[in-house]
């Protein structure tokens, strides 16, 4: 925690409003591993350059997640379901991709211990809309031991194109 404040001046907590179920939206709550660092031009600089040292760590361990529990408890989203995305992607989203709001919001969730950030937009919303039809308590206990092995052994957390995840710019 002592890590978080030094790297980020004091401020640990990045909370961003997100869709939930049924698109309603609300407030996710994670560890700060980015700083606000800008161009003259007043936009953000890339996520490769404004991630901390600290914050390289915290999302290699996905620590960065936990204060999500508290979404958790106040019942924004469940431990186990598609990650909340962006709002600025809801315009975007086909009938189809849009399903993935028929459930709460996870923590983690098939797509991700199917490639996490390492797959494409295409394949992370099958993943997600094929969760929402096959959800039970066996397939969470079952992603969960997953999610595990996979935060392990760090696999999945950074995309081809960039050190998170590329924007999603809608359907071909």
């Amino acid at each position: 925690m002592f890590l978080l404040v030094v790297s980020n001046r004091g401020i640990i907590w990045f909370v961003q409003p997100r869709p939930g179920r049924n698109g309603k939206i609300f407030r996710v709550i994670k560890f700060r591993t980015m700083n606000d660092l800008k161009n003259e031009q007043g936009e953000l600089l890339p996520d490769d350059v404004r991630l901390t040292w600290v914050g390289k760590i915290i999302r290699k361990t996905s620590l960065d997640e936990l204060p999500q529990l508290f979404n958790v408890i106040i019942g924004d989203m469940s431990i186990v379901g598609p990650r909340p995305l962006l709002t600025e992607y809801l315009p975007l989203y086909n009938d189809e991709q849009r399903r993935r709001h028929e459930v709460k919001p996870g923590i983690t969730g098939w797509a991700q211990v199917n490639g996490r950030n390492a797959i494409s937009w295409s394949q992370k919303f099958a993943y997600d809309v094929w969760y929402v039809d096959h959800q039970s308590f066996r397939l969470d206990i079952k992603i969960l031991f997953l999610t595990i092995a996979k935060v392990l052994k760090a696999e999945g957390i950074s995309s081809a194109t960039a050190m998170t995840m590329e924007k999603f710019k809608g359907n071909d």
